[in-house]
């Protein structure tokens, strides 16, 4: 799904829903997981909604308002694909907080009448007092409206507060617009400064996982082998062993003491098997243990064994001695010594409820500062108190646990691999550009306040939109509206700056740290909002999906095309993909010049389009309109804009550590570490277009390196590939020749290769088989 929507198809059909639906029931009836099983019948249960909102008109997909009597601003209930369920996030039927301010305000328990409340003095004082303490939370944007409302009342703007509630006033009983109130203060928006402290998860997260933890099965089987059974076995085996004589049991008879040791070992037996569920072998008559018992019943009762059963009890005998030693010798004291070490290591359940008495003792909804002190070994007052052995160490596994919810600057949570991938730093910069775009608000709650919606607005998902329409922004709901001239009375200079410093932190960490990965949409978003708000006036651009993809481009792909052609005129990255970038700058001051088309209403620029059409060599007709087709324009304009790094480089001005010799060299790295995932891979071509992806950033890097590093870096691509299967090099052999030909200054020919065909420019899109499979 693209989560801009700058490319929809004209028309949402009902068969992806439908799909889905389906997809959904098989998994509620077959899976054999509960849980899934019940998450499953919800996801059916919200498709049917889908489904049954479209047939009955209530819901038109593709639209900036799907759902019939609700504005683009109300948050939607958004399934996969962008399909909205018809259910506003804010709606449904009351929270229990407002079931419960209701009760403290003295109205009925309807929202209609906790919004007609907060209009009251005395509502406005409640809201002053949850301002000013900062005790509220925002789950969905609407919760903050009522909040900005009393903001402007409070400050004289009574105008504005008047038209916000106007505009409110029609869902005020449907939707909650009443903050939710919560002990913990709201987090302040700090500095505008990537180095700010953030969290991927929360301290009541990691609870919550730990809560699910459940008791490893073969683990806890195992334990219960080591401690009950295993000394048990051992106790039968010396038993047995005093009727022995040269090594053979029952050469001896049985006097009547040794059948009442017997009969007690039974009655032991009996306890431990009622006791103790876990294993199983030891009913088996077939094992050692069960024929040792199974003779003893026998002796004990008075009956002699038979050939058979006294054969099997001497073997049963001999294997145990045989395999472990006699009981009390040095091996076998040595052996069970350890086992019952490792029997009596505390389990990771046992030790997940120590960490949640630990966490217990910290805020719940912030990340943690202090990561060290929660992972000790357990202490003297802790084994007293949980029985829990003094020293025991915390697992990795509950460590990872904790570590994850650690609250850190982004960089630090990426070095220490909290972030292991560009998608969830994605999830986190909304913390930082909460913070960077609050902070052009003077007054210190309002900026507070915008920074809890901000991060509230970023939890909307995306709809598919029809016809180059764009997304909700945050600027867009009405109340962020109504108190946009707050922040105009502050921007300037210094803010703009700031911005601009988060931007290029960002933008710099995120190549760094993944310089073999695309830049994923939510990122780009992030990176878009900071963009404006430093008014740099160049564009960030999505990555659109090929299998909705109506071959037009919104005007600000050809802008980044420009900003390319002046960062790479004249590099290896134009030789190679065979660009004119003097061409392009032509293009894109020529349509600057002129009206840019508009198709279904939005801006379109028809020159670019052309161009990757052109460079793709997709054809006309039902060929043009496949997914890889699609992929293939796509994978142009990727080239031609470099999908953002040009615009990072050239006007952001990141300059990722320790260079871009380095950082070609990682993403080579990248691109073998994919390639290598190709073989015997039934649906090979997602791998080869990341691969294909990667080789691209590779290029861009290599282009910014002086000739000499350039020379040095393709020197070291035999030693590279070397570590990695033989087939790697194979596969990747017809590019490496297309990029040594191309770095000594040659060409490639118009389909892409050269040398009779044992090179070939890398792309990751095809319409027919590509060539790397």
């Amino acid at each position: 799904m693209d989560d801009n929507a700058e490319q929809q198809p004209r028309t949402a059909a009902a068969a992806y829903p439908a799909a889905q639906l389906a997809k959904a029931f098989t998994t509620a009836l077959t899976h054999e997981d509960a849980d899934t099983r019940r998450r499953a019948e919800e996801r059916g249960q919200r498709w049917r909604a889908v489904l049954a909102g479209m047939a009955a008109g209530r819901l038109t997909a593709g639209s900036r308002t799907p759902v019939a009597g609700l504005p683009a601003w109300v948050t939607l209930e958004v399934v996969r694909g962008g399909f909205a369920t018809g259910t506003a996030s804010a709606g449904g039927p009351l929270q229990p907080y407002e079931t419960e301010a209701a009760r403290q305000f003295g109205v009925p328990a309807e929202r209609r009448a906790l919004f007609a409340h907060c209009l009251s003095d005395a509502g406005l004082a409640w809201l002053w007092a949850r301002l000013d303490s900062g005790r509220y939370e925002i789950g969905v944007p609407e919760e903050a409206a009522l909040l900005t409302m009393a903001w402007l009342v409070r400050h004289g703007e009574t105008d504005a507060a008047l038209d916000l509630a106007a505009e409110l006033e029609p869902f005020a009983d449907q939707l909650r617009f009443l903050p939710r109130p919560t002990d913990v203060p709201a987090q302040a928006s700090g500095a505008a400064d990537a180095g700010a402290a953030v969290h991927r998860y929360t301290v009541s997260d990691s609870v919550d996982t730990l809560i699910r933890r459940r008791h490893n099965a073969a683990v806890e089987t195992q334990r219960e082998a080591l401690a009950v059974w295993q000394p048990f076995g051992d106790a039968m085996l010396v038993h047995w062993l005093e009727t022995a004589r040269d090594g053979r049991v029952l050469e001896l008879a049985p006097d009547t003491d040794w059948l009442a040791r017997g009969a007690a070992l039974l009655d032991r037996y009996r306890l431990l098997a009622a006791e103790h569920t876990r294993c199983t072998k030891h009913r088996s008559p077939r094992q050692n243990l069960g024929i040792l018992r199974g003779a003893l019943e026998e002796t004990v009762a008075g009956r002699p064994l038979d050939a058979r059963r006294l054969g099997l009890l001497r073997h049963a005998v001999d294997s145990m001695v045989r395999r472990r030693g006699l009981p009390g010798s040095a091996p076998h004291t040595a052996l069970r010594r350890e086992q019952a070490r490792q029997a009596a290591l505390p389990s990771h359940h046992a030790l997940a409820q120590l960490m949640l008495r630990r966490l217990a003792e910290l805020p719940q909804d912030s990340g943690i500062i202090e990561v060290p002190p929660l992972l000790t070994p357990v202490t003297e007052q802790e084994e007293h108190e949980t029985g829990l052995p003094t020293g025991a160490e915390v697992p990795p596994v509950i460590r990872q646990v904790v570590e994850y919810a650690l609250s850190a600057p982004i960089g630090t949570l990426v070095e220490r691999g909290v972030v292991p991938s560009a998608e969830v730093l994605a999830e986190l910069v909304p913390q930082l550009v909460a913070a960077t775009t609050a902070s052009a608000y003077g007054d210190e709650t309002l900026r507070a306040l915008m920074a809890a919606n901000y991060r509230a607005f970023r939890n909307r998902r995306s709809l598919l939109l029809l016809n180059l329409d764009r997304q909700v922004r945050v600027e867009e709901l009405p109340w962020v509206r109504a108190v946009s001239g707050q922040r105009a009375a502050v921007l300037g200079k210094p803010d703009e700056e700031g911005a601009l410093t988060v931007l290029r932190q960002l933008g710099e960490l995120a190549v760094q740290a993944f310089p073999g990965t695309v830049l994923p949409n939510p990122l780009v978003r992030e990176l878009g909002v900071l963009a404006r708000r430093c008014d740099l006036g160049v564009p960030f651009v999505e990555e659109l999906a090929a299998d909705i993809f109506m071959g037009t481009f919104s005007p600000k792909f050809l802008k980044s095309a420009r900003v390319a052609a002046e960062l790479l005129r004249g590099t290896l990255y134009e030789r190679y993909y065979g660009i004119d970038y003097a061409a392009i700058r032509n293009l894109a001051i020529a349509e600057t010049g002129e009206a840019l088309s508009r198709s279904y209403g939005a801006r379109t620029s028809p020159g670019f389009a052309r161009l990757c059409t052109e460079r793709a060599g997709t054809a006309s007709g039902s060929d043009s309109w496949s997914v890889a087709a699609n992929g293939k324009v796509i994978e142009q304009a990727q080239i031609l804009t470099t999908h953002n790094l040009a615009t990072l480089v050239h006007r952001v001005g990141i300059a990722p550590q320790p260079g871009w010799s380095d950082l070609a060299r990682r993403c080579f790295g990248t691109v073998c570490r994919l390639t290598a995932q190709v073989h015997n891979n039934k649906r090979p071509l997602p791998t080869i277009k990341d691969a294909a992806y990667a080789w691209r950033q590779m290029l861009f890097a290599l282009s910014l390196c002086p000739p000499d590093e350039q020379r040095q870096f393709l020197t070291t691509l035999d030693e590279e590939t070397a570590r990695h299967p033989a087939h790697v090099r194979s596969r990747l052999a017809p590019a490496l020749a297309g990029l040594v030909r191309t770095a000594e200054g040659g060409t490639f020919d118009a389909d892409g290769t050269a040398d009779g065909g044992r090179a070939h420019r890398f792309l990751g899109w095809s319409t027919g088989r590509h060539w790397m499979r």
